[in-house]
């Protein structure tokens, strides 16, 4: 991994799409134990996975790993961070607004 360039690799996955009442998500998961770091992109090719109300299917595919480069991946630990406090900016009370 270079300071500027990105590097590419194909890897084989396993997609999970679950739409069901006690579970709805999509998970992608690397047969080979690849690990994605921040800035990273994935690519899973192939056509959507349409899971109709009640069925959960399971998939092998390709996906295309685009690793960030080092600036890249500092600049995306650096704003995440800034951008998780955002999501702190928040409060709850019990009083009704007018």
């Amino acid at each position: 991994m270079g300071l500027f360039t990105k590097e590419r690799e194909t890897v084989p996955c396993t997609v999970e799409v679950s739409h069901r009442f006690e579970s709805l998500h999509a998970h992608v998961r690397f047969d080979n134990g690849a690990v994605i770091h921040p800035g990273d992109e994935v690519l899973v090719h192939g056509a959507p996975i349409l899971a109709a109300f009640g069925e959960l299917l399971v998939e092998q595919r390709t996906a295309t790993i685009t690793r960030a480069s080092m600036i890249e991946r500092w600049w995306t630990r650096l704003t995440g961070d800034l951008e998780f406090m955002e999501l702190c900016e928040f409060s709850f009370s019990e009083e009704l607004m007018a």
